[in-house]
């Protein structure tokens, strides 16, 4: 048969089609001048030239991740290429900060490459396969409890493949469907809100105790902690879970038509082989040690051994590691972790704090709500750990001009510097979700700004009405 001479024809006016042919380069170019016109400001006073520079950098990157000038991956690499050839410090410092979160990716790869992973997917969806809704709960609770006990990276990258296997189940469409979308922001939003609920979610929280410790003597237990801590956890769930519901209603009104589906690879897969038995036997050994040892051992180090037992025990090759890692999402966070260690090493982070926000406060409420504001509108742009570190030193200092109890200045950095839910960089289940391909930048942005809004809100109301019943006056 002949080729089809099918042929379509645009018939949009030439000034659209210049007009969209040329938004990338503009929109490039304005990140190149917001960048330039930084570095060439005459410097303020009390800001070093690395800071400035960093200042350029943060700002280019952040507008570029915004408005998705460059794919996200590049973005990072491009932050990780200017910091040290804006001489803010050398390169081998800027490549030292990359982070290590490539062997959560590896672990959860390893399920995927096993067939564990469709396993545990199968398993799920078959009994709780009733009504999608109920569905979507089970896996929005089951994130932001395991985030109550481990790690949020671990937590995302465990439940990623299963999610994953669930969508290919159901046949869901990527960056169509709604419930598919809906799956993956479960994931994210029950991560991240339950990561803020103990002491074991996150590096951000033992980062900040240790930083109060060393400066004022003072600390938490972790019941104290967790009491503070659970009103906003209890609301942000049943909000999120709303908010869910509300922006990407079902399209799929039963899950019920896949049980043919299920039956099928449920005998296909018949019984679990060595190496799956094996290597949930590895996975149920690296949760209890993140959850017992994690904070002595680190929990990054716990995963390494993890990885490392994996290829010892012959359960896994690199071969399958690079089939099924996405190494695009590791440098993209790689570049935020190093331009968040770039502004807070350079000064740039102290000086703005100083010179804009905190210029504003009042009295000691209206600091709780600045710092909170601060910290949440950071965490959507450079790691957790980051933000605290950079805020922290001095957060502790107004706290002290103010007469604040250092402990909630401390409880003010830590638990907003959790909460990201608008941009694929402000947390690890952010960054895995979108490198599904379910998510638009979009999907993510506008119903995680309006979490973020609230979770504003919620946490300033609990700071107000039920910390003094703990002793926690500010």
């Amino acid at each position: 048969m002949p080729a089809s001479t099918d042929v379509v024809i645009d018939t949009r006016p030439l000034w659209q089609l210049l007009l969209r042919r040329g938004q990338q380069p503009l929109m490039l170019a304005i990140g190149v001048g917001l960048y330039w016109l930084i570095r060439t400001l005459p410097p303020p006073q009390g800001l070093s030239p690395e800071g400035q520079a960093a200042l350029g950098v943060f700002a280019l990157c952040v507008f570029y991740w915004v408005f998705s000038v460059l794919p996200l991956m590049v973005t990072g690499l491009l932050a990780i290429t200017l910091i040290p050839l804006s001489g803010i410090m050398s390169a081998g410092q800027a490549y030292a900060l990359f982070g290590n979160e490539a062997v959560f990716f590896i672990l959860a790869a390893a399920m995927m490459k096993s067939g564990l992973s469709a396993r545990i997917a199968v398993l799920i969806l078959d009994r709780f396969h009733s009504t999608p809704r109920k569905l979507l709960l089970t896996i929005f609770l089951l994130n932001a409890i395991m985030a109550f006990f481990m790690s949020e990276h671990a937590v995302a990258a465990m439940n990623f493949p299963i999610i994953v296997e669930i969508a290919t189940v159901l046949h869901l469409n990527p960056r169509r469907s709604n419930y598919g979308k809906a799956l993956f922001l479960a994931m994210v939003w029950g991560t991240n809100i339950g990561g803020v609920a103990t002491l074991l979610g996150g590096a951000r929280a033992p980062l900040a105790i240790a930083m109060l410790r060393e400066s004022t003597g003072k600390s938490f237990s972790f019941l104290q902690w967790s009491a503070a801590i659970w009103p906003t956890v209890v609301i942000m769930l049943l909000v999120a879970y709303f908010v869910l519901t509300r922006f990407f209603p079902g399209d799929v009104t039963s899950v019920a038509a896949v049980e043919k589906i299920l039956t099928e690879k449920r005998l296909a897969m018949g019984r679990a082989s060595y190496r799956q038995r094996a290597i949930s036997l590895v996975m149920i050994a690296t949760f209890i040690a993140w959850v017992v040892g994690g904070e002595a051992f680190g929990l990054a180090n716990i995963a390494l051994a993890a990885v490392i037992a994996l290829f010892v025990f012959q359960l896994v090759t690199w071969r399958d590691v690079e089939g099924y890692v996405n190494w695009g999402v590791i440098l993209m966070y790689g570049g935020a972790i190093c331009l968040g260690a770039a502004i807070n090493k350079s000064g740039a982070a102290t000086w703005l704090a100083q010179h804009t926000v905190f210029s504003f406060a009042t009295n000691r409420f209206a600091v709780v709500m600045i710092l909170s504001f601060v910290a949440l509108a950071l965490t959507e742009a450079m790691s957790h750990s980051a933000v605290v570190a950079l805020l922290m030193p001095v957060s502790l200092g107004v706290a002290k001009e103010f007469g604040m109890d250092p402990r909630v200045i401390t409880l003010v950095i830590a638990v907003p510097a959790g909460l990201a839910f608008a941009l694929p960089v402000g947390s690890p289940a952010n960054a895995i979700a979108y490198s599904s391909g379910y998510l638009r930048m979009r999907d993510m942005m506008i119903p995680g700004s309006l979490l973020t809004v609230v979770a504003w809100l919620v946490f300033n109301l609990v700071v107000a009405v039920y910390w003094p019943l703990l002793g926690l006056k500010v």
